[in-house]
């Protein structure tokens, strides 16, 4: 079995054994084989426990080596000084996949421990995600070895953002901040100490999947610079990779050694290897994702021309200044686009850039000035700011916004400040594909790196 296919195994497996599947509901193993019972895996399940005959109903195995079946992913959760003999048993079994739940071992000093289990997975020719990680998410295939229940962490909904984690509890936040903000995800990965799979086995897997379009990683310490620079390198310009570093500070460089057991380095290194190897650095995990959205929805613009389009002046201001600090331009339409936009508006309307359609602006206003911007030449990207709560401004705006992005080859973001109202009208934007964004800055430093990146890539 080719490694390729032995990476899918972690996000497609056919039969799944969970290893150290308790009868006790707080055991890591418990919640992790019910999530799989209850959730939306609808493969073969064998629970392993040598102190129970079943649990909820399905015959427990008490080693792996007895499922007579083929097995093709185990999830280890037993203590650290059983998981070598367990490990060395799925590489009997022929297991092309493992995930190493356990933790208890690098990032606590015990090196050695570590190094038994990279033999083993050498010697068998396993591919092993772990130790000291929450394994796998893939809301596609309903896999999730999470030891967290859905009840206290949401898993976000089917999308086309992945997400690579070293710390798993970070991870999981933001899965849980995902859902929360309805943000969708192709699929999760922590992958701990990075045993044997790393972050960049990962990143070029994920090249490779159709249903991920832009990956998002956090990094404390890398285990192969030159590996991730390369692969990096070759695939970044086809897919968009967005990555934060932890650790750039002294006090936090101490912190990841503890953590991971990983080796963090100089930050300024990263963010050099970063910028040559293709790869977008967020500052900020909310960053991360305000990147993710526009690059994932948003087609890479032909320049840098920015036209803000707004029902309020002072948020018009504030647009305008973050466009301009974030180095991108102000587009000037032509004189017969703006006529356009004039004769749709009363006489106090501002058509220039901004284009302030006023506090009584109307939905036909708003579509009239959107199609304009988008015949303009001038104009390259859209800055779409909405106050929703004008009482001209009714909530078919939600659905001519959505049409013209749907149809526009030029990006489209909306900017809507607000309490429960406005949130539930950008959340049925996000949901057709419109990137929203609470705050001006945000959203120019998301069009910033998408101009970036369309620039670096050649589109």
């Amino acid at each position: 079995m080719d490694t390729k296919t032995k990476m899918d195994r972690f996000f497609e497996p056919r039969s799944v054994a969970v290893i150290g599947a308790s009868r006790h509901p707080k055991k890591i193993g418990h919640v992790i084989f019910r999530n799989f019972l209850e959730g939306k895996y609808n493969g073969r399940l064998f629970p392993i426990n040598p102190n129970a005959e079943t649990l909820f109903g399905i015959e427990c195995h008490a080693s792996v080596l007895d499922v007579k079946e083929a097995v093709d992913m185990a999830v280890i959760t037993v203590p650290s000084e059983f998981v070598p003999e367990t490990l060395e048993e799925c590489g009997k079994k022929n297991v092309p996949a493992v995930i190493i739940i356990s933790s208890g071992f690098r990032e606590i000093g015990k090196i050695a421990l570590e190094n038994k289990l990279k033999a083993i997975a050498k010697k068998y020719g396993l591919r092993v995600i772990g130790t000291n990680c929450i394994g796998v998410y893939d809301p596609y295939s309903g896999v999730d070895t999470f030891f967290l229940p859905p009840y206290k962490l949401e898993r976000p909904d089917k999308g086309s953002i992945a997400f690579i984690s070293q710390s798993g509890a970070l991870g999981s936040v933001v899965l849980d901040w995902m859902s929360m903000k309805d943000y969708t995800i192709s699929k999760f990965i922590s992958y701990g100490n990075a045993t044997d799979v790393d972050e960049s086995d990962l990143m070029e897997y994920l090249v490779t999947d159709d249903k991920t379009r832009v990956i998002c990683a956090y990094f404390e310490g890398v285990n192969n610079g030159r590996k991730l620079f390369n692969i990096a390198s070759r695939h970044s310009k086809t897919k968009p990779i967005i990555a934060i570093k932890g650790g750039v500070t002294s006090e936090g460089i101490s912190a990841v050694s503890s953590h991971t057991g990983s080796l963090a380095g100089e930050s300024d290194i990263y963010s050099a290897a970063f910028r040559q190897s293709g790869i977008i650095e967020a500052k900020t995990l909310e960053q991360v994702f305000d990147f993710a959205r526009v690059l994932s929805t948003q087609p890479a613009p032909k320049g840098n021309k920015v036209q803000i389009i707004t029902n309020g002046g002072g948020f018009g201001i504030l647009t305008t200044d973050w466009i301009v600090k974030n180095q991108l331009k102000l587009a000037r339409m032509t004189k017969k686009n703006r006529d356009v936009v004039r004769k749709a508006c009363p006489s106090y309307a501002s058509i220039k850039n901004p284009i302030d359609l006023t506090g009584d602006a109307t939905v036909d206003r708003y579509a009239v000035a959107i199609q304009a911007a988008l015949d303009d030449p001038n104009v390259d990207m859209i800055a779409l700011i909405t106050l929703f709560q004008i009482p001209t401004l009714t909530a078919e705006i939600v659905d001519v916004i959505s049409e013209a992005a749907r149809k526009s080859k030029k990006p489209i973001v909306v900017i809507a400040a607000g309490g429960r109202f406005t949130e539930v009208l950008k959340k049925s934007l996000e949901g057709n594909g419109v990137p929203c964004f609470s705050y001006p800055e945000k959203a120019a430093e998301a069009l910033r790196a998408l101009y970036e990146y369309g620039r670096a890539a050649g589109k």
